[in-house]
């Protein structure tokens, strides 16, 4: 972390700009834009893709997969699928990457607050 003055504003109290500036801060921020961007990315291509098919090629979203299950079907619950699956990753890797880095973060200003 960088010094209290460089993070302390005039009346003692935490200067969060200066915060907002100091490596930790990056760090963690570069880590969640890290997986959430690329993931997000991912997934509108996927829903869009699924959107332009539903639009424009409804003769293969129509096709028959099983009794009256057809390809439509199977990708639109595929979007939920795809939801649920991208919320527990983003999850898991909070609770590995992210919360660790914020916790830290958070327990050297509050160090830095008790401490005037």
């Amino acid at each position: 972390m960088t010094d209290d003055n460089d993070r302390s504003s005039a009346n003692g109290t935490i200067d969060y700009i200066a915060v907002q500036e100091s490596p930790p801060f990056q760090r963690l921020r570069r880590s969640q834009r890290s997986f959430v961007f690329p993931l997000a990315i991912a997934f509108l291509v996927w829903y869009f893709a699924y959107v332009l098919l539903s639009s424009f090629a409804v003769d293969f979203m129509a096709q028959r997969v099983w009794g009256d299950i057809t390809v439509g079907l199977l990708l639109g619950l595929g979007q939920f699928v795809t939801t649920f699956a991208i919320t527990m990753g983003y999850v898991s890797y909070a609770n590995r990457r992210l919360d660790p880095q914020s916790k830290a973060l958070r327990e050297e200003l509050e160090r830095e607050e008790a401490g005037r």
